[in-house]
């Protein structure tokens, strides 16, 4: 086995260890190990990305359910329209994108290369996020006050990115969930490992029939991901999550810079 399907295989368990221990993350590493480390086609990678994060991310929810750390009424105003654009975007707008996205002279930007630029950016997106907040949130005591039309249009606009790109939108939905619903950050992650599970395997409906899915290289690679999870949780009463997310955040950041070097450059 070569050394880069190895390294594959090992990112499947760091990405369930990522989602354990601060939440999120799991779909930024998904989609580039199964591209570069397991040659999977970006389409394709962004298929199963949706399932891996989904099951990993439903597993993880059930520590926070077991704890009353999960707002269902906020998951429901948050995911409802997440979920009809996930699906939508997965059923109809990837499959539609034709092969050639722009030209113009000798420069030929291919639907493959656009969709990793576009996660790219994402990453960066990330990436500025987790350094900025270095992981801290402010701890708001008192009733839950809903901004509703907010929160819903959020919930639209991370459904269509994770259409697109095949990330769970962990980074953008634990702030929506703290600032818009005013939840305190351990409710945050537990709400949003829920959304991002249910809207993630939502999305992956849309593609069957539409992608060849390898069922047995998907379920290993899940499979692989859960046991990470619970590393994750039970590292996350060990280690200080704010440093965690941080140093995640630089790492993110060097991958996004990589991704867009090896597309527009290499």
């Amino acid at each position: 086995m070569e050394v880069l399907t190895i390294f594959g295989w090992l990112s499947a368990v760091v990405i369930g260890i990522s989602l354990g221990l601060i939440g999120g993350g799991g779909s930024i590493l998904t989609v580039p190990a199964l591209v570069y480390l397991l040659n999977v086609s970006p389409v394709l990678a962004t298929a199963y990305s949706l399932f891996v994060v989904g099951a990993t991310s439903l597993a993880g929810s059930f520590s926070f359910m077991k704890k009353g750390l999960v707002n269902y009424t906020t998951a429901a105003v948050f995911a409802t329209p997440s979920f009809i654009a996930v699906y939508l975007t997965r059923k109809f707008l990837v499959p539609a994108m034709p092969e050639k996205l722009f030209m113009a002279g000798d420069f030929t930007l291919t639907r493959n290369t656009g969709i990793m630029v576009f996660f790219a950016l994402i990453m960066l997106a990330a990436a500025f996020s987790m350094i900025r907040n270095n992981g801290r949130a402010v701890e708001k005591e008192g009733k839950v006050k809903y901004n509703y039309p907010l929160i819903a249009l959020e919930g639209a606009i991370v459904g269509a990115l994770t259409g697109i790109v095949g990330a769970g939108g962990g980074f953008l939905i634990i702030p929506a969930l703290v600032l818009l619903s005013k939840l305190p950050m351990k409710m945050a992650v537990g709400t949003s490992l829920l959304i991002i599970a249910v809207k993630s395997l939502i999305g992956f409906l849309g593609d069957i029939g539409n992608q060849p899915i390898d069922w047995p290289f998907m379920l290993l690679f899940t499979t692989l991901s859960l046991g990470g999870i619970f590393i994750g949780s039970w590292l996350s009463t060990k280690i200080d999550g704010s440093h965690l997310k941080k140093g995640f955040g630089w790492f993110v950041l060097f991958m996004a810079l990589y991704i867009l070097s090896k597309e527009l450059f290499l």
